[in-house]
């Protein structure tokens, strides 16, 4: 069977799986810089209806990328145990939501994103490459970037889903 998927052609869906990143990545990148805040980035999250965003600098160099989740476990409360081993006292202060969140709200992003070890694919990657990063490492979502680590565009588990369902799955009914 023949298929005419995004001006290619496909004689089965194994061909899907040597596809390019570039072919089914998104270009038009939602991206935020070191400098900001929190606040501003779970606004842009929620807005944009996203679970994360890479943090690019004024060069669109690749410096971070932080997810729904950095936020969840950056502002969930603190536990603060203070120990005294001599009378056996245990003191807990644990600090509340709301005191964690305006404690937070301001502070610059790059301080709770992931900086060091981010996986990123490019362009003229394989799509059989991102299925795999995806799915070994429980990411959402990739940066794409090119040999001077721009940001070019991103590749999520929903893109490889949708690419999947378009070329598979379709030709399997």
């Amino acid at each position: 069977m023949k298929r005419i998927i995004q001006n290619q052609t496909h004689e089965s869906g194994v061909d899907m799986i040597n596809d390019q990143v570039k072919d089914f990545m998104v270009k038009d990148v939602i991206s935020a810089s070191p400098r900001t805040s929190i606040k501003e980035v779970m606004t842009i999250l929620v807005r944009e209806k996203i679970g994360g965003l890479p943090i690019v600098d004024e060069n669109g160099v690749l410096r971070g990328i932080v997810t729904d989740g950095d936020i969840l476990r950056a502002i969930s409360p603190v536990d603060r145990r203070i120990h005294d081993y001599f009378s056996l006292i245990t003191y807990v202060a644990e600090e509340g939501l709301e005191d964690r969140l305006s404690e937070l709200a301001d502070r610059e992003v790059i301080r709770i994103a992931k900086t060091h070890g981010i996986l990123t694919v490019h362009p003229e990657d394989e799509m059989k490459k991102v299925v795999s990063l995806l799915s070994k490492h429980h990411f959402k979502k990739l940066p794409v970037v090119d040999q001077s680590n721009h940001v070019v565009g991103v590749i999520s588990r929903g893109d490889v889903i949708r690419r999947i369902q378009e070329t598979i799955i379709n030709e399997l009914n």
